[in-house]
C-alpha cells in the first residue's frame, strides 16, 4: 500500500520521466541504452574517477552484516563498507605509486602465524608441534569440496568465507607496509633536538603594558552580517558543512486507556479457573481447563495464546515478579497467583516447581569455534569442529593440568592464559542477555566436577563445573500473559488528533503555538544528514522521515504525518543547509568571539601611543609591569595568564627595542625586553630529537586521512539507500 501510495502521489513526474525517455528511444534508441548503461547507475561512488560497483558495494554490506550477526544497522554497516572499499582504492593507488608489491610467501607467513592455526591440535604432528603442511591439506579440501558444490551450500560459503578472508590479509599487510614506509621517514635530527631544547629554554625578562579586552563591554560593539560572512568566507575550510536539515516535531505514542487496561485485566483472569468458550471455527461451546488445573502447561498457554514464550527457569527471590514475591516463596507447588501488572503486562501465574540450587557457579571452557558461530573467525565447518572439540575432550577429562594447557593454546578470548577460567558467575548473569543459554543450563543444571561437551552459539564448548556455592530456594513459576495494547478505538483516537494537528499546521500555524495549545511537546532535530537512519527523541530506523526531507518536492514549512512503531509523528521541515559554507546563524556563537575580540584590539591599538613604553602607559592610565625569566615551556605571564603569542614575540625581539600592538589571547601589549638568557648548554640533545621524532611518529594515524583529503571522493549512496 505504501509503494502504490508514493506511485499516485508521484503519477505526473513518473508520466513526464516514461514519455521523455520514449521519445529519446524513438530520436535516437542509442540514447536511452546510454542512460541505463549509465556507469552512475552501476555505481555507488567514485575515488579519483574511478567507480565503486554498487553490486560489490552490497555484497560486502551484505557479508558485514552476516558477520556481525545483525547486530549492526543498515546505516553502520554502509558506512564501514564505504569507508573500507574507499580506503582500498586510495591505498590501491599509492601502492601502485610507490611500487610497493606484496608477494605470495609474505601472504602465507602471516596465515601459518595465525593463533588460529598455530593453537589448533588439527595442525599438530605426532610431536605436537605446529605443521604448516597440514595448512596446506586443510586449505586444499575446503577448495576441493567446493568444486561442484551448489551457490549457496555450507561448502561453497566456507570457500568462499576463506578467499575473503586472504583477500583482507594481503590488504591489511599492504597498507601496513605502505604506513611503514611513510613512518620510517618521519623523525628528527640532534639538530632539530638542539634547536628545540635551546628555544624552549631560554628565559626572557621583559617589560609590558597590557590593556585587557574586557576594558571595552561588547554592548559598544556592533558587528553586521556581512562581517561575520566575511570571516566565514576567509576561513571556508573550518566551516565547510554537508547538507542538512532542520525539523521540528510533535510525536502521538499510542498507550493503552485506563478502560483498555481494565479489559485486558478482566480476560486474563478467566483463565485461572475452567470456563466455557464459543470456539468460532466449531460454532460450539468448549471448557477450557484453567491454569489452576491444567496437568498439561505447554498445552494451555497455546489454547490460551500467551503473549509471552513460557519460560520454565528456575528464579530466585530477587528475579521473581515484585508483586507477588514474598507469597510465591510462602506457596507450594500448584498454587496461582494473579492477575497482576509487570513490565507491560497482565499475567496469571503458577508455581510448577521448587528446587534448591546454587546462585553462583565456577567454570572452565575450551572453545572450538566453526564458520558461522558467534563471533567466529574460523573457516572449521560444523562437522569438523565437533570431531576436534570431541578429540580435546578426550584429552583433558581426567586432567585438569591439561584442560588448561590445552585452553591456553586454543581459546581466543579474555580466558587464554588463565587456562580457560571463566571464573564465578551468578546464575541471574548466566541467565540473562549476553550469556549462552545452553552454556548456562549446563553449569546450574549439574554437580561439581560434571565435564562435557555442549554445543552453544559459540560452537562446540567443553565445559567443567569447578565449584558451587550459595545454594538457595528458587521457583519454577510458569505464567499466561497479555500484553497491555491499546484498543482500536484508542488507536483511532491518537490516529485522529495526529491527522488533525497535521492538517491544522498544513494551513500555515505555528508548530509552537499550536503545540502549546494543545499541551504537546514540540522536539526539534537538527542537522539531519542524507544518509542518516535516526532522528533525535525517536527509536529505532525513521530512515522514512528523513528521506523525506531531502526529497526534491519538500519544501520548507511543508507538514507531513508518519506511522512509527509505537505511533505516529507530525514534522515540519524549518530549514533546509546546503553543501557548502555554514550559514551565519548556525555558527554565529563560535564566530562572535573572534571578531569581537578583533575589533576590541583594534580599538585599544588606536589608543596605544607613545615613542616609549612609559609614555604607551601613562597614556592609556595603566602602569609598566615585568614579567621575569619566563619561558616558552610555561608561557605565562604573571597577573594576565597563558600567552604564548606574547612571550615568543619576547623570545624573538631585539633587547631594547619596543615593540606596540601586539594581540594576544586575554588583550593588547607592547613590549620592550630587558634581557634574554640563552638555555643552558647540555652534553647532548638525543633525548630531545627522541621526544620530537616520536612526536613525528604518533601522527603516523593520520596517514590515511591526509591521503583522503588529496582524492576526489563522489558519494552516490543517498540515490540507493
Amino acid at each position: 500500500m505504501a509503494i502504490l501510495s508514493k506511485i499516485r502521489e508521484r503519477s505526473v513526474f513518473l508520466i513526464l520521466i516514461i514519455g521523455l525517455a520514449l521519445l529519446a528511444f524513438v530520436l535516437d534508441p542509442s540514447s536511452i541504452q546510454s542512460f541505463f548503461q549509465s556507469s552512475k547507475l552501476n555505481s555507488i561512488g567514485e575515488v579519483n574517477g574511478e567507480s565503486i560497483s554498487r553490486e560489490d558495494f552490497a555484497n560486502e554490506m551484505e557479508n558485514y552484516k552476516a558477520r556481525t550477526q545483525g547486530r549492526a544497522t543498515n546505516q553502520d554497516a554502509m558506512n564501514y563498507v564505504w569507508d573500507k572499499m574507499v580506503g582500498d582504492q586510495i591505498y590501491k593507488d599509492q601502492l601502485e605509486k610507490s611500487g610497493v608489491v606484496v608477494g605470495e610467501e609474505d601472504v602465507w607467513n602471516t596465515i601459518i602465524s595465525m593463533p588460529y592455526f598455530q593453537n589448533d591440535p588439527t595442525f599438530k604432528n605426532a610431536a605436537g608441534l605446529f605443521d604448516e603442511e597440514k595448512v596446506k591439506e586443510y586449505i586444499a579440501s575446503l577448495k576441493d569440496n567446493a568444486e561442484g558444490a551448489a551457490k549457496g551450500s555450507q561448502e561453497m560459503n566456507t570457500w568462499q568465507n576463506w578467499l575473503r578472508n586472504e583477500a583482507s590479509i594481503r590488504q591489511n599487510i599492504e597498507k601496513t607496509a605502505f604506513n611503514n614506509l611513510v613512518s620510517a621517514g618521519l623523525g628528527a635530527s640532534l639538530k632539530e633536538g638542539e634547536r628545540d631544547y635551546s628555544f624552549n629554554n631560554a628565559k626572557v625578562t621583559s617589560k609590558y603594558v597590557y590593556i585587557p579586552y574586557t576594558s571595552i563591554a561588547d554592548s559598544l560593539i556592533t558587528l553586521t552580517n556581512s562581517e561575520y560572512q566575511t570571516y566565514i568566507n576567509e576561513n571556508a575550510k573550518e566551516f565547510e558543512v554537508d547538507e542538512s536539515r532542520d525539523i521540528s516535531y510533535v510525536k502521538f505514542d499510542i498507550v493503552a486507556s485506563e478502560e483498555d487496561k481494565q479489559a485486558i485485566k478482566n480476560d486474563i483472569a478467566k483463565y485461572i479457573e475452567d470456563h466455557e468458550e464459543y470456539n468460532k471455527v466449531s460454532k460450539s461451546t468448549e471448557k477450557i481447563v484453567g491454569l489452576k488445573n491444567t496437568q498439561n502447561i505447554s498445552e494451555f498457554l497455546e489454547i490460551a495464546k500467551s503473549d509471552l514464550a513460557i519460560d520454565d527457569t528456575y528464579k530466585f527471590k530477587n528475579r521473581l515478579p515484585k508483586a507477588i514475591s514474598q507469597d510465591i516463596l510462602n506457596g507450594k507447588k500448584g498454587d496461582v497467583y494473579g492477575p497482576y501488572e509487570e513490565n507491560g503486562y497482565y499475567k496469571i501465574s503458577k508455581i510448577t516447581g521448587v528446587a534448591q540450587l546454587p546462585d553462583s557457579v565456577k567454570a572452565s571452557y575450551i572453545t572450538v569455534a566453526y564458520q558461522g558461530a558467534l563471533r567466529s573467525t574460523s573457516v572449521k565447518t560444523k562437522e569438523q569442529a565437533k570431531k576436534s572439540a570431541d578429540s580435546i575432550f578426550r584429552l583433558v577429562k581426567n586432567s585438569s593440568k591439561r584442560f588448561a594447557e590445552i585452553a591456553d593454546q586454543v581459546n581466543l578470548d579474555g580466558s587464554r592464559g588463565k587456562g580457560g577460567e571463566l571464573g564465578w558467575v551468578t546464575k541471574d548473569a548466566a541467565y540473562g542477555q549476553g550469556f549462552d543459554r545452553d552454556f548456562a543450563e549446563f553449569l546450574f543444571e549439574n554437580k561439581k566436577g560434571s565435564i562435557d561437551v555442549v554445543e552453544t552459539q559459540f560452537g562446540y564448548q567443553i565445559i567443567k563445573v569447578e565449584d558451587q556455592k550459595n545454594v538457595q530456594t528458587a521457583i519454577q513459576l510458569t505464567s499466561l500473559a497479555r500484553e497491555i495494547t491499546p484498543s482500536i478505538d484508542t488507536e483511532n483516537k491518537f490516529y485522529l488528533d495526529a491527522e488533525t494537528f497535521a492538517s491544522e499546521l498544513s494551513k500555515g500555524q505555528d508548530i509552537s503555538t499550536l503545540a502549546k495549545e494543545k499541551s504537546y511537546r514540540v522536539l526539534p532535530a537538527v542537522g539531519l544528514k542524507v544518509l542518516d537512519e535516526k532522528v533525535p527523541g525517536l527509536l529505532n530506523n525513521q530512515r522514512q522521515i528523513v528521506n523525506w526531507t531531502f526529497e526534491n518536492e519538500t519544501e520548507v514549512k511543508d507538514v507531513k504525518r508518519f506511522e512509527i512503531e509505537s505511533g505516529y509523528v507530525v514534522a515540519v521541515l524549518n530549514a533546509k543547509t546546503p553543501k557548502g559554507l555554514a550559514p551565519v546563524a548556525s555558527v554565529i556563537n563560535k564566530v562572535r568571539p573572534i571578531l569581537l575580540k578583533r575589533k576590541k584590539a583594534k580599538l585599544i591599538a588606536d589608543k596605544m601611543n607613545g615613542s616609549s613604553i612609559d609614555e604607551i602607559a601613562q597614556n592609556n592610565a595603566t602602569s609598566v609591569k615585568t614579567a621575569s625569566s619566563i619561558t616558552l615551556l610555561s608561557p605565562t605571564i604573571s597577573g594576565v595568564g597563558s600567552e604564548p603569542a606574547i612571550v615568543g614575540a619576547m623570545m624573538g625581539a631585539p633587547e631594547g627595542k619596543l615593540i606596540n600592538n601586539l594581540e594576544g589571547n586575554k588583550g593588547v601589549f607592547a613590549i620592550q625586553v630587558d634581557k634574554v638568557e640563552a638555555a643552558p648548554e647540555m652534553p647532548n640533545y638525543e633525548s630531545n630529537r627522541n621526544r620530537i621524532a616520536s612526536k613525528v611518529k604518533g601522527r603516523s594515524g593520520q596517514i590515511f586521512n591526509s591521503l583522503k583529503s588529496s582524492y576526489e571522493i563522489e558519494d552516490y549512496r543517498s540515490s540507493m539507500y
